[in-house]
């Protein structure tokens, strides 16, 4: 749950809309005359206090619609929340809410459709015939039953318009379209320019008024893929498990929101409609939005179409009582990934102050920097890796602790471990200042997190969904700087027992995975040059024009020079007290392998004043947190938190970066940590495929992603030599980035409180000068050491054994050397064939031939002058549709679908997008950092903005045909042999498996 800041006075008060506090009601036209009927008035309520400025309306029909105005960009994040989730879902129709989720986004009787009168008897007999399919079990029936259905599907979709919902919110320049389903809810979310709260509207108002399932059955299959990426995650099966066990009787364990296998093969469309119609309904709907936008106008236009939807009873909900658990449920699961342990307590829901304090016990143990966990387990390296984290629902939330053994530690003695910090919390075996410090940095936290619309609107979406007044939502933050030692020591005695959840995750084949079947599709139609009556109606809405607004480098950023090789570049944070400060060194990974392991071993190193663990308590007293990031041509030195802390942090970090006292024993159990990483890396089939796979095959066996010290080499390390690093860092030359309040250089002013007295702000230049230790003289960091790229010039397949359920493929061309003039029509080009739910790619592979859940493609610019530029192109798919899957993927490369309407969608998605996109903050810094890195001085979505509005079909052909078309491909696969297709693969080229070893080095 999103936090907001402590409240020192709530007051609810109940106000009539009005743009300022001297205008008492909001008209929904222009002054009336004598015959105008009388302006509408909009009440809502507020919370004195409130940092949000949250304004609280229900329209007449009982929608709930949160508004909070932040001008930082001309946008607007919004969600439409639905109180129901997976909790909801029927016993025998399990999975039902998350595909309803799916079919929202599919259209109406108006949008998404050519012909609804023709549509609509087919889709009844769709419905008709899975109704007979889910009635028997009959194999031959049901194959017969299944040909029906496809061959309906294909006469129905012929008058579907695909992906209409996702061109109507890309053509308005939206971001983000998605949503997601959980045990309370379904939320839908959107983050649209301003001037398109009209257009958003409309829409969002049109397609919760009225359910049409159309193409439901192949994206019941894309539901399907779904599972399988399920079945293929050993976290989630974990988590899984750990709820059965603690939740016997609720269905936050009884039934999971991705539903069984035999409810997805046996789905119901009427049992969908049902409960559409039982919980999609206004008064138990929220609006929740954040951004740059006018109350008065937004709460009538939000009216003008919500306000349509009628009202209906919800059926109430009883949620099953648990009984207590009287010792251990223990229960393993196996799979391929590294083994780990989860504990899991069982506690109150989300509006119980016992909650509250299970939030604070959390932090206790776990907060990144000085939590028991933190200290006694990851600092001390107890473990290889442990954490806690929360589950906080309506009827009962749960307490997760996990951990990752060390080489040669059992699974028991993490779970030991675990336990004794859980025994210090009872015992109150912590420090009296860690309550205090936790409060402290939790509004600090939350502070930053007002810099987000998404979580401004998440955090309504919150309290909606806890069915939590906003005062009172606002309220637990104040509760909650008020919880004591007490409160913490009887809640943890109360609820941490004898009785929890123990799932042993354990490393090897997972003989109880179910196959999803793959039933025979016949590819529907996607109708992309033609659209409904409704989107045309709604394109044409006139809307005032944005203009987008360029980072000016010269500008918005002020640069002085600390001393020669040292410059510092500055932008004021005018927002808040917090700052970010970083040193960035053009040196790397690359250049010295033992730099990342530098990096790492500063966290467990003391000044000779500190230790580590007290080191990093002081800086959290503080506010304040620091790190040390090596890549592989850039290390990045950083501290953050409170700018009037930023001078005692500053002189805390520099003591620890200039003197930072090595620790022997710290190494050894670093290296040893290292090598179980190491181990464990190649039991992940994401760092395999994405990482190693893709090093290896763009630079050959010895490239950045192999660039590490042996294992030899390792346990040679002496603790001086990578201290000697560190206490080198900040000799060489290097920039200063700063973005927070403080001013550049000093300044006298005069507060209004100040009576009459002048106060002197030290500024960011003399605090620097003050304290960051530099030689007299820089050192010219050493020249870039880049690996060679391969030409990639032979067609081969490298595949990769893995025992999962999918396969997952990634096609990957190798282009030219990064060009910025190329960049506007690689822009265009990946919005239209494979950047969205609206483009080429998604329409083809999964709304039409329903092969994967994840279907991308894109022309990958370099991130660096001088480096290539790659097409990628990746399809995650049930195993034995790989055959379809490639050949599918194959041909939109080689020859690319022509739709002037796409086209037209993607090049307004991205003139909208960079016309209401604003880089502020940090983010100018950084966005300089990347330019530079491109030898650009300018902000390049200048060049974008400018030269797609002439593009054409034409323009992107040619570049297509140059850059894409039968460049030769290697492909890379992961996927578990004895379910790959090896007859397939080998007529996109020369077959090669490759080890483990040889991907990773080691």
């Amino acid at each position: 749950m999103l936090l907001l800041p402590a409240v020192a006075a709530l007051a609810l008060t109940e106000c009539q809309s009005s743009k300022t506090a001297a205008t008492a009601t909001a008209p929904t036209a222009q002054a009336p005359t004598a015959e105008a009927p009388k302006p509408k008035e909009y009440k809502y309520t507020t919370v004195e206090g409130d940092p949000l400025k949250t304004r609280i309306y229900t329209l007449d029909n009982g929608l709930t619609v949160y508004l909070s105005d932040y001008d930082d960009a001309p946008r607007i994040q919004t969600y439409v929340a639905v109180r129901a989730g997976s909790k909801n879902d029927p016993h025998d129709a399990t999975g039902l809410a998350h595909y309803l989720e799916h079919m929202v986004f599919k259209g109406t009787s108006h949008l998404g459709t050519q012909n609804f009168a023709a549509e609509q008897p087919e889709l009844a007999k769709i419905e008709g015939l899975y109704e007979q399919y889910r009635a028997t079990r009959d194999a031959a029936v049901r194959k017969k039953l299944y040909h029906q259905i496809d061959s309906v599907s294909g006469v129905a979709a012929k008058y579907a318009v695909a992906n209409e919902y996702d061109k109507l919110m890309g053509s308005i320049g939206a971001k983000g379209s998605n949503a997601y389903t959980s045990n309370e809810q379904t939320v839908y979310q959107e983050d649209i320019p301003s001037n398109r709260i009209e257009q958003w509207a409309s829409v969002q108002a049109e397609r919760f008024g009225e359910l049409v399932p159309r193409l439901f059955h192949t994206e019941l299959e894309a539901v399907y893929e779904e599972k399988n990426r399920g079945l293929d995650n050993d976290f989630n099966k974990e988590f899984e498990a750990l709820n059965r066990s603690l939740f016997q009787k609720h269905e936050y364990g009884t039934q999971t929101t991705i539903g069984t296998i035999e409810h997805l093969q046996n789905p119901s469309i009427t049992e969908i409609k049902r409960y559409f119609d039982r919980y999609y309904v206004p008064n138990n709907m929220a609006v929740a939005m954040s951004g740059d936008l006018d109350y008065d106008q937004t709460i009538r236009t939000i009216d003008q179409y919500f306000g349509k939807l009628r009202r209906k009873d919800v059926p109430g909900y009883t949620p099953a009582q648990e009984e207590p658990i009287q010792a251990p449920r223990v229960s393993e699961v196996k799979g391929p990934n590294a083994e780990n342990v989860m504990l899991g307590f069982r506690f109150p829901g989300t509006t119980s102050k016992d909650a509250l304090a299970l939030r604070l016990i959390d932090k206790i143990l776990t907060n990144g920097q000085a939590g028991l966990i933190d200290l006694n387990l990851n600092q001390k390296q107890a473990v290889l890796e442990a954490a806690s984290f929360t589950e906080i629902n309506n009827d009962y939330s749960t307490h997760v602790l996990y951990g990752t053994p060390r080489q040669g530690q059992t699974l028991e003695q993490v779970r030991d471990l675990l336990l004794a910090q859980l025994d210090k919390v009872k015992k109150g075996d912590f420090p009296d200042w860690l309550i205090p410090a936790i409060i402290n940095n939790e509004q600090l936290q939350r502070t930053k997190s007002y810099e987000s619309n998404e979580a401004r609107a998440g955090a309504f979406v919150a309290a909606f969904v806890a069915q939590q007044d906003w005062k009172d939502y606002l309220q637990q933050f104040d509760d909650f700087g008020k919880l004591t030692k007490q409160d913490v020591m009887r809640v943890a005695g109360q609820y941490y027992g004898p009785g929890y959840a123990l799932v042993y995750k354990r490393t090897g084949k997972d003989t109880s995975t179910p196959k999803v079947i793959k039933p025979a599709i016949t590819p529907v139609p996607v109708n992309r040059e033609v659209a409904s009556d409704y989107y045309k109606q709604v394109v044409a809405l006139k809307a005032p024009e944005l203009q987008p607004v360029f980072v000016d480098y010269q500008k918005d950023i002020q640069q002085v020079q600390l001393k020669p090789g040292l410059p510092l570049y500055y932008t004021q944070n005018k927002e808040n007290g917090l700052f970010d400060l970083y040193y960035v060194l053009d040196i790397g990974t690359n250049n010295d392998p033992k730099l990342g392991l530098a990096a790492n071993y500063l966290q467990y190193l003391g000044t000779g004043k500190l230790s580590a663990a007290q080191l990093q308590q002081e800086f959290y007293k503080l506010g304040c947190s620091f790190g040390v990031q090596s890549g592989t041509d850039r290390v990045f030195v950083s501290l953050s938190g409170l700018d009037k802390n930023l001078e005692p942090a500053l002189n805390l970090f520099e003591q620890l970066l200039n003197n930072p006292t090595p620790d022997a024993q710290a190494l050894k159990d670093m290296v040893a940590g290292v090598l179980k990483s190491r181990q464990d890396a190649k039991l992940n089939k994401s760092v395999i495929l994405q990482q190693g796979m893709v090093n290896y095959v763009k630079y050959g066996p010895k490239n950045p992603f192999t660039s590490q010290l042996s294992e030899k080499e390792l346990k040679a390390l002496k603790p001086a030599d990578l201290t000697a690093l560190i206490k080198k860092l900040p000799t060489y030359e290097h920039r200063v980035l700063y973005y927070g309040p403080s001013p550049m250089l000093s300044d006298k002013f005069l507060p209004p409180s100040a009576g009459g007295a002048v106060v002197e702000s030290t500024g960011v230049k003399e605090t620097l000068s003050k304290f960051h230790k530099t030689p007299a003289k820089l050192t010219p960091t050493p020249p870039a050491k880049d690996f060679a790229e391969l030409p990639l010039k032979d067609r081969k397949v490298y595949w990769v054994d893995y025992n999962m359920v999918q396969a997952e493929i990634l096609f990957l061309t190798k282009g030219e050397v990064y060009n910025k003039d190329i960049v506007p029509t690689v822009s265009l080009y990946n919005e239209y064939f494979g950047g969205s739910m609206g483009s080429i790619v998604f329409q083809e592979l999964r709304e039409s031939k329903a092969l994967a859940y994840s279907a991308t493609s894109r022309y990958a610019n370099a991130d660096k002058a001088g480096r290539s530029n790659y097409q990628l192109s990746y399809i995650g798919t049930q195993a034995d549709k790989l055959p379809e899957a490639m050949a599918g993927m194959e041909a939109l490369l080689t020859d690319m679908p022509a739709a002037e309407a796409n086209l037209d969608i993607a090049r307004q998605s991205i003139r909208n997008s960079i016309a209401t996109e604003r880089i502020t903050k940090s983010d100018i810094l950084f966005a300089y950092e990347r330019a530079k890195r491109l030898g650009l001085d300018y902000d390049l979505r200048r060049d974008v903005y400018e030269k797609t509005a002439s593009m054409s079909l034409d323009d992107l052909r040619k570049f297509q045909q140059a850059k894409v078309k039968g460049q030769p491909q290697t492909i890379l696969v992961i996927g578990s042999k004895d379910r790959l297709n090896f007859k397939e693969l080998a007529k996109y080229g020369q077959v090669q498996q490759l080890t483990l070893k040889e991907i990773f080095g080691y």
